[in-house]
């Protein structure tokens, strides 16, 4: 089973950072519940297949910018947090937030983003 870092770690990289949509798809399969409900400021999405359409989206519309973590991950109970950001690799990023997640049965069952 998974620790939460790792689950943090893959659904910000293996997943939302994750341009190959077979290694996405592979990683999302891993982390998420099959339920996994996903809210950012734009819209909430229910499902595997609707998480992994929001991630690939999100890259298509964001040609070499990638994901960083910005800091430690924050526990309690079964949420857990990690702050980002996204941009050019060794550039300023053009933005911030903060993945709040919770677990269920070892798996991400829910992903709240939050944009600085």
């Amino acid at each position: 089973m998974a620790t939460t870092d790792e689950l943090l770690a893959a659904n910000l990289h293996g997943v939302f950072g994750e341009r190959d949509e077979a290694k996405r798809r592979a990683t999302a399969a891993e982390v998420y519940t099959d339920d996994v409900r996903f809210t950012d400021p734009d819209e909430t999405v229910v499902g595997l297949d609707a998480v992994v359409a929001k991630a690939a989206a999100l890259l298509a519309g964001a040609p070499g910018l990638v994901f960083a973590d910005e800091g430690p991950t924050y526990l309690a109970g079964d949420r857990a947090a990690l702050a980002w950001t996204f941009g050019p690799e060794g550039a300023e990023p053009v933005a911030r937030g903060v993945d709040v997640v919770t677990l269920r049965d070892g798996r991400i069952s829910e992903v709240l983003t939050l944009l600085a």
